[in-house]
């Protein structure tokens, strides 16, 4: 009975306490104090920088590099092979993961945060007017992984992508014209909006571990993509490629290997944050069974040159790329097998064991036969490159020979000869003793001089081996070129009808649970169907 009575007045005391609280009054006492409602827009920055390198996930820093740049793009574009069975090389469609992988981590990581910094630094935000340089730095780095996605997927959703706090659960596709429209409009827009004297400065300096505030790189990096972009839709929309071209050009592009973009790596705080995700990949019994993931015969005889029995007319970048056939097991890697440039060979494109066994007539254990990365480039916390000055080089030599644009000063040989130079001599980031002399690049430039009837293989070639470790983007690439030419596997059981894959497909879930995927995205939803800007619709 003493229990019920104090149970009755403590009720009738929280009722009279009400009845003397008016609604606002009720709702702050249920506010805590102490709870975090604002964070600094500069951590996000950080973040969004370092979501570039793990592409998407925050919470492992390998899974979209191991299943889609390495497990799909690098074998697609035959930089490596491999005698398993996978999307990019085999065309098979039954292992979904490379192909749904950056759909599933850029939407719910990396742009959530881009997005996040837009609205607080835009009207109505909490910093609305404030942090100027966060937020044309957010809009750049929000282009860039969004012209990926739309690169990779086709339409996707764009204007009403991450908006869950605003009530849309089932984002509308947007046409991939639409979206490069908007996105070339907003590098446009954020290069020019940058501002070293604003009073924010300092954080944004602070936040930025890429370019340390640095806002002529930041803006190099901004209309070096808005080249790309442009170049990348010259097929389709010549005046809009026109048009960006010239203003990337005016703007300032990447002009040397001290522009370009990496993104610092850790060996902290674990495995799993703040590493190089293409490394931890690589590594055996880390990332898989990489063992049987070698540099390709394509590559391979690519670097070695039409005389294979001198190194006399070897591309350098032979030595960079590989050190030789070596041990590949977690307690011994890097043993060398084969450690003479004369006898490197890579694994033939599209095969399995089998046949090389019936090739070879022995039993072949391919890591003890064929050239495998360079350990050099393989420890956790390597940087992490997002963009090379060598690229711009190449876009603006093909850009002349094709008469794209104006504003380009120099010649389509100029600038190809200097993107060859740049593209070789960038991988001292990793170890100083991948340096490349300028006598020997001026020795491979004489073995292989400039051509102009050949001129658009030739930098489509060059681009195609400047982006190693950057798959994803050469797939991209070569998809708009058809450059170099790359002759495709035809293995049994093959989705493409024997043709090299030029679109991902959807997550299955997304496809199921949002029904705009039915009538608005990239249809047929397959890896042959061609986005846009390479010959398909909108």
């Amino acid at each position: 009975m003493k229990h019920i009575i104090k149970l009755f007045l403590s009720t009738l005391l929280i009722i009279v306490m009400a009845a003397g609280c008016d609604t606002d009054e009720l709702h702050e006492m249920n506010i805590n104090p102490n709870a975090v409602n604002q964070i600094d827009m500069n951590y996000f920055l950080t973040a969004s920088l370092l979501g570039m390198a793990s592409n998407g996930s925050s919470g492992d820093n390998r899974y979209t590099d191991w299943r889609t740049n390495m497990n799909f793009a690098s074998f697609a574009i035959q930089h490596f092979a491999s005698t398993g069975g996978n999307a990019g090389e085999k065309y098979f469609d039954n292992d979904m993961e490379p192909q749904n992988a950056p759909f599933q981590f850029y939407y719910r990581d990396a742009l959530r945060r881009t997005t996040e910094i837009l609205k607080q630094t835009g009207e109505g935000g909490y910093v609305a007017g404030r942090l100027v340089n966060t937020r044309q730095a957010a809009r750049i780095i929000r282009v860039f992984d969004m012209h990926r996605l739309t690169d990779w997927y086709g339409s996707v959703p764009y204007t009403e992508a991450n908006k869950g706090l605003e009530g849309i659960f089932q984002p509308k596709y947007d046409k991939q014209k639409a979206i490069y429209t908007d996105l070339l409009k907003e590098l446009d827009e954020a290069c020019a909006a940058f501002n070293a004297s604003d009073i924010d400065y300092a954080g944004f300096k602070a936040a930025d571990f890429v370019f340390d505030g640095d806002i002529a790189k930041w803006k190099k990096f901004g209309y070096s993509l808005m080249l790309r972009m442009a170049m990348r839709v010259s097929n389709v929309d010549a005046a809009m490629a026109a048009t960006y071209v010239t203003k990337a050009v005016a703007g300032g592009t990447m002009t040397g290997n001290a522009d370009n973009m990496w993104v610092k790596m850790a060996l902290t705080p674990s495995e799993w944050m703040n590493q190089n995700g293409i490394s931890r990949a690589f590594y055996p019994g880390d990332g898989g069974a990489w063992q049987g993931s070698l540099l390709s015969k394509t590559l391979i005889d690519q670097l070695k040159g039409p005389n294979k029995a001198s190194t006399a007319d070897d591309d350098p970048r032979l030595t960079i790329f590989t050190n030789g056939a070596m041990t590949w097991t977690a307690n011994d890697l890097g043993t060398p097998i084969i450690s003479d440039p004369l006898l490197f060979e890579g694994m033939p494109s599209g095969v399995d064991g089998s046949w090389l066994n019936n090739f070879y007539g022995t039993t072949v254990t391919p890591y003890t036969k064929f050239c495998a990365v360079n350990t050099k480039m393989m420890q956790d916390d390597e940087p992490y490159q997002i963009m090379n000055a060598a690229e711009s080089e190449f876009l603006k030599a093909e850009a002349l020979v094709r008469g794209i644009g104006s504003g380009i000063t120099g010649t389509a040989q100029s600038h190809y000869e200097a993107g060859v130079r740049m593209a070789m001599q960038l991988y001292t980031v990793y170890d100083a003793s991948l340096a490349v002399s300028d006598a020997k690049v001026d020795a491979y430039l004489a073995t292989y001089p400039y051509a102009a009837g050949t001129a658009l293989v030739q930098i489509a070639t060059q681009m195609w081996l400047s982006k190693f470790m950057m798959w994803w983007d050469a797939w991209s690439d070569w998809r708009r070129t058809d450059l170099p030419v790359l002759v495709p596997s035809n293995y049994p059981g093959n989705a493409t009808g024997g043709t090299i894959p030029v679109k991902l497909q959807i997550p299955a879930a997304e496809a199921a649970g949002n029904p705009n995927y039915a009538t608005t995205a990239t249809m047929p939803d397959k890896m042959t169907t061609k986005v846009w800007w390479d010959g398909g619709a909108e």
